[in-house]
């Protein structure tokens, strides 16, 4: 741990996150990059940039554009998202896939809610899912993408590395993302079920589903945030069927 830094809980709210409406979309912002309005006070906590809840309408979505240099970590809690991207890579991203896409020297791609691509029926429902972008630790590598089943794993109602650069997963079903200091963490509680947060001198919890209770602050509901400095260890336990994504972070960008 850092001595160097002070401990802190910071819960953020789901109703103070920045939003961005569309007739197609509605997208909640945990942070200010790729806002009408960047706040210089909210750019990031540790290596986590950007912490986005999207909901896509059917048939619409991004349509393809660029990004560099970035580790970009997408999930899926309702629907199926359709990616595509400039090196070749096509897939369908849905609940319980993991999927990361290194930016690296540049690349182009799009997601949309467009499953009846690969399904044959066009999509009813919004496609509903949470974006994380975390600088990777090294500029300039070749672009790529890696997906993963983790559904199975989750059954377990435990913390489950989804994605991860920290030699400690090496061995574990998680996809490889470019940054050693970096990783993301995915449960799915019961109620009355409860995991121990890692300790970290930077942790990210979010509150992707559910409602549930964080030991010494109290009820967190559906969107809310807390952003831990050095600190950890704490439990969160479910209130009602609830899933949480935990980033743990031994590393920060520079400002």
């Amino acid at each position: 741990m850092n001595t160097l830094l002070v401990p802190k809980v910071d819960v953020r709210r789901a109703d103070r996150r920045a939003a961005s409406r569309l007739s197609w979309l509605d997208s909640r912002h945990s942070f200010s990059l790729g806002t009408r309005r960047p706040d210089p006070a909210n750019t990031h906590h540790g290596l986590l940039l950007v912490n986005n809840e999207d909901l896509v309408q059917p048939g619409r979505g991004f349509d393809t554009h660029p990004h560099q240099d970035m580790e970009i970590v997408t999930w899926v809690l309702q629907g199926s998202l359709v990616h595509q991207d400039s090196t070749g890579h096509s897939g369908v991203i849905y609940p319980g896939l993991a999927q990361r896409m290194s930016a690296g020297t540049g690349i182009l791609h799009s997601e949309k809610n467009d499953s009846h691509r690969s399904s044959g029926e066009r999509p009813a429902d919004p496609v509903h899912f949470i974006q994380m972008w975390v600088l990777p630790d090294e500029a300039g590598i070749t672009p790529g993408y890696e997906q993963l089943e983790v559904d199975g794993e989750l059954l377990s109602g435990g913390l489950v590395p989804v994605a991860s650069g920290m030699d400690q997963h090496k061995d574990a079903t998680a996809i490889r993302i470019q940054n050693r200091h970096a990783a993301l963490y995915a449960a799915r509680l019961r109620p009355g079920q409860s995991v121990i947060l890692p300790e970290a001198p930077y942790l990210h919890l979010f509150v992707a589903r559910g409602s549930a209770d964080l030991e010494g602050t109290g009820e967190l509901g559906e969107g809310d945030a807390v952003r831990f400095t050095a600190t950890g260890g704490h439990r969160v336990s479910a209130t009602e069927s609830a899933e949480i994504l935990v980033w743990e972070m031994h590393a920060a960008v520079a400002v």
